[in-house]
């Protein structure tokens, strides 16, 4: 293992448990204490984790923290790309759909425009222009209410909307996915908006890359045993995936890789 390769096991293995000894390091990456802590300064100098006495510790980004829709939309583009196809990819012509408000969910509302049929109910300002005359004809419902630095619409007017209206799926976004503390998000009017978007669908689709993963935001929305199909990205370590499908009506890992070539029949 090169000693890169080696480095990024190490951050996904804090990012997927919150914290790891050096021996642990060491015994599950073949490599001396010695060298596991010199991974774990360097990973620390670059600002991926936190070295803490005898071990790692996961960066806690401040629970209040919301970056505004444009800073959000260059972080990890591949990974939030390939959750937003096979997400897409559960919605069939003629459903009525709920789309929130977040930059993955964005990604995948420029997918369903190709989608004939479709009625979306979105408090997503960026999602209703991108849907707005969209060749598959989607009827687009906006709902009210304060819009926050991520352009989505929150608060009691829009959950008096919700209450309003019945959807197939939704498609939902996440600040942050824990497996004790559920989906979570910077603001307490933002989690009461989720909960009235979960409230009105039939089946609720979490879209999540994996880099919010055991970030836990200020306000508790939904707990993973309410989330009818996770998507986040094959870059989910193997223990969070085992949380994770354990909690989640069920898994789905979008391969963020090449997709293999399809051999022509002829």
């Amino acid at each position: 293992m090169l000693a890169e390769e080696r480095r990024q096991a190490v951050a996904d293995l804090v990012r997927a448990r919150g914290a790891v000894r050096l021996t642990e390091l060491a015994e599950e990456l073949g490599v001396s204490e010695m060298t596991a802590r010199r991974d774990v300064a360097e990973l620390a100098g670059r600002g991926v984790l936190d070295r803490v006495h005898g071990g790692a510790m996961a960066l806690r980004a401040p629970s209040t923290e919301e970056p505004g829709f444009a800073a959000k939309s260059g972080l990890h583009v591949a990974a939030k790309t390939a959750v937003a196809r096979e997400a897409a990819a559960l919605v069939p012509p003629g459903s009525s759909v709920a789309v929130s408000a977040g930059t993955t969910t964005h990604l995948a509302a420029g997918l369903l425009r190709e989608v004939p049929g479709l009625t979306v109910v979105t408090n997503s300002l960026p999602v209703a222009d991108l849907l707005a005359g969209a060749p598959g004809g989607a009827e687009v419902l906006l709902v009210g209410g304060r819009p926050t630095p991520s352009r989505a619409l929150v608060g009691p007017v829009a959950v008096r909307a919700l209450e309003a209206v019945n959807v197939d799926v939704l498609m939902l976004g996440a600040h942050g996915v824990d497996p004790a503390r559920g989906l979570t998000t910077p603001t307490l009017e933002e989690a009461e908006t989720d909960r009235a978007l979960a409230r009105a669908a039939r089946r609720v689709v979490v879209l999540a890359d994996s880099s919010k993963w055991r970030v836990v935001g200020l306000a508790a929305a939904l707990p993973l045993e309410d989330v009818d199909v996770l998507v986040t990205d094959d870059g989910l370590p193997p223990a969070a995936r085992e949380e994770a499908a354990t909690r989640a009506g069920r898994l789905v890992l979008a391969p963020t890789g090449p997709r293999p070539r399809q051999e022509d029949p002829s």
